[in-house]
């Protein structure tokens, strides 16, 4: 198999597997609510949000269209770069985290373009595909949906600390998805094994 088709591949797979697990917690699941998997440690937590991985986010409507934008010229970039990767036959390493970057930015677009226009409201009651009444926003103004939860540490500063004295301590806080995983790992893959992954290159 190909450079290319490999590539092809994963990016559809992590797409495939990103966008069935989204749809399945909208539909059945309302924001706020909690699904354990692992104890404490492992939880399925819908929420929603308005911006960038793991929940951060750019403010108002101006902002949330900007980060759109940003995305897609992002997910252009990245494509042209994957491609000139595949010509230049670089590493099945660089190729494959330039690939899992790249699905991931695809996989949260999709939600912020698309996921107003087809869903109804997650509050109090799980999301209804394609509602009668049309979506809860509009093209570039939907929300992202983050599910996966594990807060493996969960404790206080002590009284004693000089940071935060006596206020709660959750390592991992963030809430994310199978995106934002993939962007993650394509990122700290390059970082970590960048001499091996780029020595090639002309």
């Amino acid at each position: 198999m190909s450079l290319g088709k490999k590539s092809i591949l994963l990016i559809v797979f992590i797409l495939i597997t990103d966008q069935l697990l989204k749809i399945w917690v909208k539909t059945h699941m309302e924001i706020g609510q909690e699904i354990h998997l692992f104890g404490n440690w492992g939880i399925l937590h819908f929420i929603e949000n308005n911006g960038m991985a793991f929940g951060m986010e750019m403010g108002g409507k101006a902002g949330k269209f900007i980060l759109s934008i940003f995305r897609i010229l992002a997910i252009i970039g990245i494509g042209w770069f994957l491609k000139s990767l595949v010509n230049k036959d670089a590493t099945l390493g660089l190729i494959l985290a330039v690939s899992a970057i790249m699905a991931g930015a695809i996989g949260n677009i999709i939600d912020s373009a698309f996921y107003g226009m087809i869903f109804s409201e997650s509050f109090n009651q799980p999301a209804i595909l394609f509602p009668p009444g049309g979506g809860y926003s509009s093209f570039l103004h939907g929300r992202v949906v983050d599910m996966f939860y594990f807060p493996i540490i969960n404790t206080h500063w002590p009284e004693w600390s000089p940071f935060r004295p006596g206020e709660s301590f959750v390592f991992f806080r963030p809430v994310f998805n199978i995106a934002d995983s993939s962007i993650t790992c394509g990122v700290l893959s390059i970082v970590l094994f960048q001499k091996k992954m780029f020595r090639d290159l002309s």
